[in-house]
């Protein structure tokens, strides 16, 4: 069993409208997150992968666009965008693109799964998921 991780850079705009009256993060600001993809598989004897990290980066890209240098709270199911949200958000997203391409597909030679993401809100604080409870659960 082979464990990859692609990592994805992007900055984002955010206020959390939930947090207490006077609390910072109730005020609009920007972060540099870091965002972990995970992936599992066994390695294809005849292409030599798990999965083409190409591939990660694809499945990732229109998530990307959607959420890079963007104001969070004005996109679909982040108006509360928390971290423990944004992941969650990110995950139904990038696992249905990893279930309908090449979750388990051996029809471009990759057998992997996605199996975890870790979203870094600085070089501190970070929170994971890997859609346990869900029906995105590996």
């Amino acid at each position: 069993m082979h464990k990859l991780v692609q990592i994805v850079r992007f900055e984002s705009a955010r206020k959390l409208p939930k947090v207490p009256e006077g609390h910072p993060c109730g005020n609009v600001y920007g972060l540099a997150f870091k965002l972990e993809i995970h992936v599992e598989g066994e390695m294809d004897p005849e292409t030599g992968f798990v999965i083409d990290f190409g591939h990660i980066e694809a499945g990732i890209k229109p998530i990307y666009n959607q959420i890079d240098h963007n104001y969070l709270n004005d996109i679909e199911g982040l108006e509360n965008p928390t971290s423990e949200v944004l992941i969650k958000w990110i995950w139904e997203k990038l696992y249905e693109e990893f279930q309908n391409s090449w979750n388990g597909s051996k029809s471009e030679g990759f057998n992997s799964k996605l199996v975890k993401l870790v979203l870094w809100e600085n070089e501190v604080s970070r929170v994971e998921y890997d859609g346990s409870g869900t029906d995105y659960q590996m």
